[in-house]
């Protein structure tokens, strides 16, 4: 087939210096850009923009960030180009050098009528190079198994160790209707709030259980200030669902717009437990400023902690402390302030308003409530994308330094890791860690134990019941057992399945999985012991 990609780019390529290609073990990054339309059939030209979009939601995970489209956005702008404009292969690669990612995903589609048509091409941006073209096609209807098998194979390029068949990995992918996809890409692209609204609205009327449709149609409804209508729509994105962390943000922004500030305690504690990010602190500080003085203090400290070099977070605790009559400490956050904002007027005054007290110290009674004083300043920007990449990039010097550690150490770290994700529900990233556990150090329990549990999620049966049996012949612990439990249970093999559990509960009596699997096995004896209905 004829490649995809310009001369010049393979120039450009092909001119720098290349690397020997390695397993991929820590977290990477991936630039999905719009996929280019070559059919002339009209109505699809959206598609385009949903490749970003569905590869983002099937790929993300702890260990595999996909860059959300805010960020493309962003990069376009630095480079001066329209975000809606089709770029050449060579500004793409500029674009991709300064968001400083690991892969770029490129790619075209056709449909003839007949067939979708996609091809992709992942460009290795450490290495400077393209990997082989990935190809998907199926009927225009079946648009998403075919987007979600192209996910599978960019996976598959990414994590060769992965197991998970292309047709589980689809199968397992959320169910989503076309219709309401497509109105949620149009809602994605369209110009005006109005328009967004409608087609998220539309989205979320077709499909109404739908985290992406409910996220940003009340996004929209937030930034035009209809509080109530974005409550509503964001409270509905599931708290286990990945997406509930912004979700929250932007609910505990609109409640704390309504006043209903324990509401917004709740969806701001929601996202503090998940992730630690300054703009989440300072948003709890402000909204406990209301009720509690001495929390609402520790928030805007752990924001300063988090971001020292934020001077809304200073001014923050400075009003806190100005509240409560300690001047000394409140002067000396306002002085930090303007450091760092010369310009912040509002800190000036009150600075100016405390040192024109030649008395305030750190003694004086607490000021009036009736005595006016700044507002704390709520933070509305969210940023997982930075703090993610952060993440990543600290997971990748973790790795530099276990590779001159002993290999059972590094094996352990993988393990441990393994289990993280798993709990979390990331099935495919654990089963690398715990394949790269084993690479370390063959002769691991707990890295044959993991394993088993990873492909008994992935309805691998035989290779569990293989992991299992290597596990426990390396030394007797629940683990295994419990995987092997639940095989028999599978197989209606009951009397395999009790043994199994009773050697769990003699090794930890009080395991919850034991117990759970236990009264799992009691039901469905009770059950297939009731006698048949009368006919």
């Amino acid at each position: 087939m004829k490649s995809l990609w310009l001369s010049a780019v393979f120039v450009l390529l092909l001119s720098a210096a290349a690397f020997a290609q390695g397993p991929a073990t820590a977290g990477q990054t991936v630039l999905v850009v719009p996929f280019d339309n070559q059919s002339q059939a009209p109505g699809i030209e959206w598609i385009g923009d949903s490749f970003p979009e569905l590869l983002e939601e099937r790929l993300n995970s702890p260990t595999l960030f996909v860059l959300p489209r805010e960020d493309r956005i962003r990069a376009y702008d630095r480079v001066g180009i329209p975000a809606g404009l089709h770029s050449s292969r060579a500004t793409l690669y500029r674009i991709a050098e300064q968001l400083d990612v690991d892969y770029v995903v490129l790619g075209l589609y056709r449909f003839d009528g007949r067939t979708f048509t996609t091809t992709a091409q992942l460009l290795d941006m450490r290495r400077q190079r393209l990997l082989p073209e990935m190809n998907e096609s199926g009927p225009l209807l079946q648009l998403i198994d075919v987007q979600t098998a192209l996910a599978w194979d960019v996976l598959h390029a990414l994590r060769p160790e992965i197991s998970i068949s292309r047709q589980a990995y689809v199968a397992a992918a959320p169910a989503l209707h076309l219709d309401a996809f497509e109105n949620y890409i149009r809602g994605v692209t369209a110009p005006t709030a109005q328009e967004q609204i409608q087609h998220f609205r539309e989205a979320v009327r077709l499909n109404p259980a739908y985290p992406e449709a409910l996220l940003q149609v009340g996004k929209a409804y937030y930034r035009g200030k209809q509080y109530e209508p974005a409550v509503s729509a964001l409270a509905r994105v599931p708290e286990g669902h990945p997406l509930a962390r912004e979700a929250n943000f932007y609910l505990g922004l609109a409640a704390y717009d309504q006043e209903d500030y324990p509401r917004a305690e709740d969806a701001f504690r929601l996202v503090a437990a998940r992730l630690p990010l300054a703009e989440v602190y300072n948003n709890l500080g402000v909204v406990n400023s209301h009720a509690d003085r001495k929390a609402a203090a520790e928030y805007f400290q752990k924001a300063i902690a988090a971001d020292p070099n934020d001077p809304d977070y200073h001014f923050n605790l400075a009003v806190e402390f100005y509240r409560t009559g300690d001047f000394a400490n409140a002067s000396h956050q306002l002085r930090e302030t303007l450091a760092l904002r010369s310009s912040d007027s509002a800190a000036k005054n009150l600075l100016d308003t405390i040192t024109a007290n030649p008395g305030a110290s750190a003694q004086r009674p607490v000021v009036p409530a009736s005595q006016k004083t700044p507002l704390e300043r709520i933070r509305s920007n969210y940023d997982e994308s930075s703090f993610r990449q952060l993440a990543l990039n600290i997971d990748a010097v973790a790795e530099q330094r276990l590779a001159k550690t002993d290999p059972l150490t590094h094996a352990r770290f993988h393990n441990d890791r393994g289990h993280q994700l798993f709990a979390q529900g990331f099935i495919a990233q654990a089963e690398a860690e715990f394949r790269e556990a084993l690479a370390l150090n063959s002769s691991s329990p707990e890295g044959h134990a993991g394993l088993a549990s990873v492909l008994e999620a992935e309805n691998n049966e035989t290779g569990a019941r293989s992991e299992a049996e290597e596990a426990l012949r390396l030394r007797q612990f629940p683990e295994p057992l419990l995987v092997l439990a639940s095989l028999d249970l599978r197989d209606n093999r009951a009397e395999a399945a009790a043994e199994n559990i009773d050697k769990a509960l003699r090794l930890e009596p009080s395991n919850a999985a034991a117990l759970a699997l236990k009264r799992a096995l009691a039901a469905k004896l009770a059950q297939e012991a009731q006698p048949l209905p009368n006919r």
